[in-house]
């Protein structure tokens, strides 16, 4: 009767271990793979964290394949900045990541804010390389590679598929790069005049402008009351709409995105418009913009947004590169007045 009892609960005793064994098997590659999924996250989001500078000439050169930086036309640094900047989007630790639908690139909202505002960057300069550097007057015909390159940088930026977004932008990259050859043979038109470089400058400083007005208002977000932009040129102050908790941090590093593809394209521009700057007695205002832009780059240490109050425990990280952004902004626009004269 015993012997009868027994098997039935060592058979059941044995089911239950086995099944408890699957269970850990399957928590264990569950939890591998979360783990791998993470470190790769991490590992492709790690540009936003600590930003790679690089130096212009060097891209220009390596663009050119010459070796002696004086041999390098006016232009060629401006031109191999917006071909790099579009071109790293693609090459970069996971590639361009906007447009992803797999994990782990599908659950990131950093890298893909990172990499829009280096767009919108790289749309700035390509329009004001078509329609302003390019051309001697008004009048004259626009480069064909130039209007072949920036409407394939205007794709969208999020299309996965028929076409994905990498294969228009490297179309884009391909007709500037024939500009850019054409350049250096002196047969590319480039013109580093005042009224070209004050046309564009007037862009940059709307745009930065615009995200100065979003990353206060990040800021501000935890107050009952809305933030307050700083007055306009115009004198009035425009009231601020309340940012999304869930929104700062893509506010934050689109803003820091932007920031550094343009703190390269004003490196390039402080070699290529060095006559012109020196010319109009400009120097300090180039360099206090640079110098504001590379602050923006500081390595961000926390893995989420702080907007801390005041002089509170926690940074406000926001109101931090909002202070940068419009620092940057008012030297822009001392530079604008200065050109204009």
């Amino acid at each position: 009767m015993s012997i009868v009892s027994r098997a039935p609960l060592f058979m059941g005793t044995a089911e239950g271990g086995l099944q408890k064994r699957w269970i850990w098997i399957l928590a264990g590659i569950a939890g591998g793979v979360a783990f791998i999924m993470i470190a790769v996250g991490w590992y492709w989001t790690y540009q936003c964290f600590y930003p790679d500078m690089y130096d212009v000439t060097e891209a220009a050169l390596n663009e050119t394949g010459l070796s002696n930086p004086k041999e390098l036309r006016t232009g060629t640094r401006t031109t191999a900045v917006l071909i790099h900047n579009m071109e790293y989007l693609l090459t970069k630790p996971g590639g361009y990541l906007a447009n992803d639908v797999t994990p782990p690139s599908v659950f990131l909202d950093n890298m893909p804010s990172w990499e829009y505002g280096v767009v919108v960057a790289s749309r700035d300069l390509a329009t004001a390389l078509r329609n302003h550097f390019s051309r001697a007057q008004s009048q004259s015909a626009e480069d064909p590679d130039l209007g072949v390159g920036e409407p394939y940088y205007y794709f969208e930026t999020t299309s996965w598929i028929l076409p994905p977004t990498e294969m228009e932008y490297q179309k884009g990259i391909e007709a500037f790069r024939r500009y850019l050859g054409r350049l250096q043979e002196q047969r590319g038109p480039f013109y580093p005049r005042a009224d070209n470089l004050s046309q564009y400058i007037d862009i940059l400083s709307k745009r930065l402008g615009a995200y100065a007005q979003l990353l206060t208002a990040a800021a501000g977000s935890h107050h009952e009351e809305p933030a307050v932009a700083v007055p306009e040129e115009s004198g009035a102050s425009v009231p601020l709409e309340e940012v999304s908790w869930f929104e700062v941090d893509n506010h934050l590093y689109e803003a820091r995105g932007y920031c550094w593809a343009l703190l390269h394209i004003m490196r390039a521009i402080q070699r290529d418009f060095d006559t012109i700057i020196r010319l109009k007695e400009a120097d300090e205002e180039v360099k206090q913009i640079i110098r504001e832009l590379e602050s923006i780059q500081d390595p961000v240490l926390s893995p989420v947004v702080l907007n801390g109050n005041g002089l509170g425990v926690f940074a406000n990280y926001s109101l931090t590169i909002a202070t940068y952004v419009s620092h940057a902004t008012s030297a822009l626009i001392d530079l604008r007045a200065l050109l204009k004269i």
